[in-house]
């Protein structure tokens, strides 16, 4: 038998310990325990620049879907022979629905980049930006749905109330346009207008809170902050900027509160529903999308708007043991 041989029947010697196979570190990093809303972006991936560089990103994925989707529209309403009058240059097409079809879109569609920017740059799960459940807590957000319906309506009831009583109730007077006008409307009002809202609550409210919280301990300065940019965003003047920036305090604050965008989202919809719908419903769609000066009447459905929002969610986010923290 050769010197090297192992006899028959006999087991191969071991060889030593072998090293374990390399692990692959996950890209998307953990949420620590107990966080709050606004900190959840307080994972390994802490350094100053992601923020940063991130809410650039953000902003020109704003900037630039806008761009293409507003010139795809004006390319496509001329095309169908209806471009923007003379006399409103500002409007997308010379059909006010056509036009809305745009405008939600150029919004709706910054979404996934929304998404896509928090996990490349901040290396977590896109559903951080929904809750500290890591998703969208559906049936919270259905009952906020319901919550949201009473106080806008209570909002427009009160302000048709005060411009009446202020001799300018020809300004709420409300006509019938008919359902041939309307129904298309409402089709494209409950199919985009969710999606254009829950991006801006994504945007303002999920994306700039989180980036400022990620440095910051106090939630009020990432609010404050988000709400300035998105007043900017909008064209109002005088009483609609205030208008804007109150909305934007409030649901802020009631994203921290209950931990995530379920109670802004359902504001933010349906708010957005009514006011283009009721837009519709009178033959005024254009009107919705205009924006400048806002009467200070309207300020008084704003008030009872939000303030019966925020104590019926409140109210059940307590009732309901709606966490505010990461479990």
């Amino acid at each position: 038998m050769q010197e090297n041989q192992i006899p028959y029947g006999q087991p191969f010697p071991q060889q030593g310990p072998y090293p374990p196979p390399p692990q692959r570190t996950p890209w998307f990093l953990p949420t620590p325990h107990g966080t709050r809303y606004d900190h959840l972006a307080r994972n390994g991936a802490r350094e100053i620049w992601r923020p940063i560089v991130g809410t650039v990103m953000v902003a020109l994925a704003f900037v630039l879907v806008g761009v293409v989707v507003v010139v795809a529209g004006v390319v496509v309403s001329a095309a169908l022979g209806m471009p923007a009058p003379p006399d409103r240059p500002e409007q997308l097409s010379g059909d006010p629905l056509l036009g809305l079809v745009f405008l939600l879109l150029s919004i709706a569609l910054v979404l996934p980049l929304v998404f896509g920017t928090a996990a490349l740059i901040q290396r977590r799960r896109p559903g951080t930006l929904s809750s500290v459940a890591g998703r969208l807590r559906w049936p919270w957000l259905l009952q906020c749905v319901g919550v949201a319906v009473v106080a806008v309506v209570l909002g427009q009831l009160v302000q048709v109330l005060t411009f009446t009583l202020t001799g300018r109730g020809d300004e709420a007077a409300f006509s019938w346009a008919g359902w041939s006008g309307f129904l298309p409307a409402l089709v494209i009002i409950v199919l985009l207008v969710p999606f254009q809202a829950a991006t801006e609550e994504y945007l303002f409210r999920g994306w700039l809170v989180q980036a400022v919280g990620s440095r910051l301990n106090s939630p009020w300065w990432a609010i404050v902050i988000g709400s300035l940019i998105f007043v900017s965003l909008h064209g109002y003047t005088g009483a609609g900027m205030l208008d804007v920036f109150s909305f934007g305090v409030v649901t802020g604050f009631l994203a921290v509160r209950t931990g995530g965008l379920e109670a802004p989202i359902a504001l933010h919809v349906i708010n957005n529903m009514a006011a283009f719908g009721l837009s519709a419903a009178a033959g005024e769609l254009e009107k919705a999308m205009e924006q400048g000066e806002v009467p200070w009447q309207s300020l008084s459905g704003t008030v009872v708007q939000l303030s019966v929002f925020t104590l019926g969610v409140l109210f059940l986010s307590r009732k309901r043991s709606i966490s505010a923290f990461s479990g």
